[in-house]
Formats: C-alpha cells, structure tokens, sequence
C-alpha cells in the first residue's frame, strides 16, 4: 500500500469526565495514524499516568502507557466511556499526598509543579505530538505544554458543552438525548401522582444541559448557574404548569451549580479537586423541599408533593448516540489533519456547523457560559429565541 513507517510517536489521552464518544474518538486518531505510518501510544489516567512515569527503560510502565493497535481500538470504539480511563489530575498542582512515591523526595510542597517530569516523560516516550481529549480543565494544562513547546493538538470532550471555542463537545448529544428520553419516562409517575416532578442535572458553571431539553419539550421550566432564581417565582410558574396539564404535573429541570437568589451553589463536601472544585450536588432536593413548603400559596392551601431524581451519571454512561460517534471520528481524523501538515498549538472545533480548528490557547481566554439576556427569559425561567434563521445547530 506504500505506506510512510517512522513518521514519528503520538500520544493521546482521556482527563476529566468520562462521555460517550471518548473510544471512537482515539480509534478515530489510531486507525488513521497507524495507516499513515504513525506509532500510537495511550496514556491512562489523563495527566496522572503522565506524571507517574518511571523513566527506566527495565521499569514496567504498562499501568501508565501502552501501544495501541487497530485490535485494541476497534473492540473499544463502538462503546462508551474510556478505555485508557481518565482521572481529574492537574500536573501543575498536585498535591503533596497525590506526588508518585518515586518523586516525593524531590517535591515535597503542599502543592507541586510535576511539569518538568512530565516534559520528561513525553521525551522518555519519545512522543512528538500529544492529543489530549477533555474539557477546559484537563486541556488547561494542555495550554501550558503548548507553551512548554509541546506539540499538542486537542480534542473538545464535555457533557457540559462548555469548552470556549466551539459549538460541540464530545459527550454533550448523548447528554442531551437521555435527559430528553429519561425526563420523559419520569412524567409517568409525576402524572400518576399529579406531582411536580424535579430533576437536577450536571451542570456546574454553563446551563446548556438544562437549556437544550427544555427548549425541546421536555420540561416546563429550568434553573441554570447563569441566573438566580427566586424559589417563590418558580414555585408559582410550575403551580400554573401543573394546573393548565390535563395530567395535572409540571417538570423543572435544575442545573447542579443552579443557586437560589443571594445563595451560594450547594455542595457534597468541601473537598476539592486538582482544579479547586468541591463536589456539587443537593440543589434539587433543596428546590423540592423548598416547593412543597410553598405550593399551598398558589394552590387555594394545598401541598404539591413532588418527585426528585438526580439523573447524574445515568446521562453520561452507556454507549454514544449518532452524533457523539460521528463527531469523534471527524474530530479524530481533523488532528491527524494538523499533525500531518505540521501543524500544532490547536484545538479541533466545529463552528457554524462546519469543522476546523482554532489556537488552543482559546480554552483558557474565556468562559463558555449561557448567554442570559439573548436565550434565557428571567421572568419565565426557560429557554427564550427570537429567531432561529442563521443559528448554530444546537442553538445557543
């Protein structure tokens, strides 16, 4: 076939959230090099195989790397989640417990820069581009190897959609679709007990997954981190939505970093991540409490009950939908592109319904957040648009 043999290593890896649409993603990137005479390597556990690296040629590094071939891609590129797994490592803060042990006697602060051992470790792996798959945190730090004159090249991946610079991430469809199919199999038992049913979503600082559904039907009304809400207002709304229903429901869906007016988001624990972030959750069953207290006020006395349902990992596991198949394999074949022509310091996007790619240092210029005075109606609590000529396929 006069294939090209030594053209060079590429690296790619999965950090953060696991979606649909990760494996046909790196089988997209795998197929594609292999055939143009590219070696594969997978990294596990984004930035933290990275950074767990022992540069000994004797040493077993299988836990932290592994040639891929077209056998291991294929078997995986039709499922969900990830194979090469994922973690929410930031090398350039790890903390002093999370430090690998064969490096504690050299980085010993409470928080530590691991840049200069994973700069080592590419070279170790004799890596010429990096393809990292993740959203604006995991390609963040991807910002930081381009500036370190790493050769990246990165692929858009958050349920969220919230990655800035382009229209798409990876894993936000299959989000969108099962919060659609699964709200809709919850109006069954909020009818049946004429209830008002909530549902939180993730979400923490972009509203767009309780935004898209409830444009396309499935709720009544949705609170978004974008906005805050006044519980009294949307008690009220959903009393009227329940009483115009013939089955005598209404549905709300509630973004995770939703808060209440002059609140603060609701939170697990004060834990946090790498990237400073505590983990969020507790928004809809506060909202659900708050709503029974106060339906007897726009119900001539009488109690609303509600049903509660945090659908959470249920949209983000599973296989992909068409579009988060599809979309991979363009994106995955639009990094080849660049790599081919010798091009990197880029993020892959689709724009305007069309691909292409943008400079990677975009991921951190901005934030990708709901635009409230164009798309969201603060009196109704849901989706507004004027027109829908010239708008990006999924709108906002």
């Amino acid at each position: 076939m006069g294939q090209q043999k030594n053209r060079g290593i590429i690296g790619i890896l999965t950090g953060g959230g696991d979606v649909p649409g990760l494996n046909p993603a790196i089988r997209a990137v795998t197929i594609r090099a292999l055939r143009e005479g590219y070696k594969v390597i997978g990294i596990k556990r984004g930035w933290g195989g990275l950074i767990d690296i022992v540069r000994d040629p004797q040493y077993d590094n299988s836990g932290n790397f592994f040639e891929l071939t077209e056998e291991i891609v294929n078997k995986a590129g039709r499922t969900g989640g990830t194979f090469l797994h994922t973690s929410r490592t930031r090398a350039s803060h790890v903390p002093k417990a999370n430090v690998p042990k064969h490096l504690q006697d050299r980085y010993s602060n409470d928080i530590n820069d691991l840049t200069p051992e994973v700069l080592k470790n590419l070279e170790f792996m004799g890596i010429d581009y990096l393809i990292p798959i993740g959203g604006d945190d995991t390609l963040s730090y991807a910002v930081r190897l381009s500036k370190e004159s790493v050769k990246v090249v990165a692929i858009p991946k958050t349920m969220d959609n919230d990655v800035p610079g382009t229209d798409y991430c990876i894993g936000f469809s299959t989000c969108i679709t099962r919060t659609i199919a699964l709200t809709h199999d919850l109006r069954t038992s909020a009818g049946s007990h004429e209830r008002i049913l909530v549902l939180e979503v993730f979400g923490r600082y972009a509203g767009f997954t309780a935004m898209l559904p409830t444009l396309a039907g499935a709720a009544n009304r949705c609170v978004i981190p974008e906005y805050e809400f006044n519980i009294e207002r949307l008690t009220e709304l959903l009393c009227e939505d329940r009483f115009t229903n013939p089955s005598k429901y209404s549905v709300v869906l509630v973004s995770e970093g939703a808060t209440f007016s002059g609140g603060n988001m609701i939170f697990q624990s004060e834990e946090t991540d790498m990237f400073g972030h505590k983990k969020l959750g507790g928004i809809g069953n506060m909202i659900s409490q708050q709503l029974k207290e106060l339906t007897p006020q726009f119900n001539h006395g009488q109690v609303i009950n509600t049903i509660t349902q945090r659908l959470g990992y249920l949209v983000r596991c599973g296989d992909p939908d068409a579009l988060d198949s599809i979309v991979p394999m363009a994106y995955g074949n639009l990094a080849l592109d660049l790599i081919n022509k010798g091009l990197h310091g880029r993020l892959v996007i689709l724009r305007n319904g069309r691909y292409d790619n943008a400079p990677i240092e975009i991921v951190t210029s901005s934030k990708k957040i709901v635009d409230v005075p164009k798309f969201y109606n603060t009196e109704r609590l849901r989706p507004q648009y004027n027109s829908f000529e010239f708008m990006p396929q999924m709108i906002l």
